[in-house]
This record gives structure tokens, sequence and C-alpha cells, in this order.
């Protein structure tokens, strides 16, 4: 998760260093909750395209992760939606979604389990 972090906080850094470089009105009441919602809409392209197409992030790919649908297919853009937007709520409750995983039966974090999603090991 730290490599995963990492990658993401470089993405996230470009994708505001242009949002800067348009709107350079940074006293604007609004600016804050507009980048704030950018760079959550940024991310969430970020990972939800490398899920549904290929199933795994750079990230993944280093660590041989993939994340699929529980029934072993390729997940959905429904599916990945709904594991990003369940993963930021999870995470933004004190990280409760990711210590579910050392609740639950299956090792699973609570945005797979409630979107019907797994990560799995990958050989090879």
């Amino acid at each position: 998760m730290i490599y995963e972090l990492l990658l993401l906080v470089a993405v996230l850094f470009i994708a505001g260093l242009i949002f800067h470089l348009i709107f350079r009105d940074t006293d604007s009441p609004f600016f804050k909750i507009v980048f704030q919602l950018y760079l959550l809409s940024v991310a969430g392209i970020d990972l939800i395209w490398f899920w549904t197409h290929g199933g795994q992030t750079l990230a993944m790919q280093t660590w041989k992760l993939r994340v699929i649908s529980v029934d072993g297919k390729k997940i959905s853009i429904r599916q990945a939606i709904a594991r990003y937007l369940f993963a930021v709520t999870g995470i933004s409750f004190f990280g409760c979604g990711i210590l579910w995983a050392l609740f639950d039966r299956d090792r699973q974090f609570l945005h797979d389990r409630l979107a019907g999603t797994k990560i799995i090991s990958v050989d090879g």
C-alpha cells in the first residue's frame, strides 16, 4: 500500500501542478473544495482505469496482485467505481475499511467485500 500511495502522490502532484497553472486564483472561497474534488476525481480515474484494464495498478504488478470479481472474472466499471468510493469512505473513517481485513474470514478489505471484488496473487 505504501508503494501504491507513493505512485498515487506522484500522479496527484502533477495533476495539482496543472490545476494551479490553469486556476491561479487560490484566494477564491471555492478553490479549496474544487481542488480537493479534482484530486479525488483524478485519483479515482487513475485507479479505476487500471483496475478495469488488466486488474492491476503498477504497484499491484510489482507485488504480483490482481483485483478480480468474486466470480473470478474481470471487474466491471461499476464494481471499480464502487470499490474506489467504498475505499475512500473506509479510509476516511480512520482506516476502518483497511483494518477490516484483520477480522475478515478471507482477509478481504471492506471495500472489496462491499464491491464484490477480491485481490488475488498472480503467478509468474
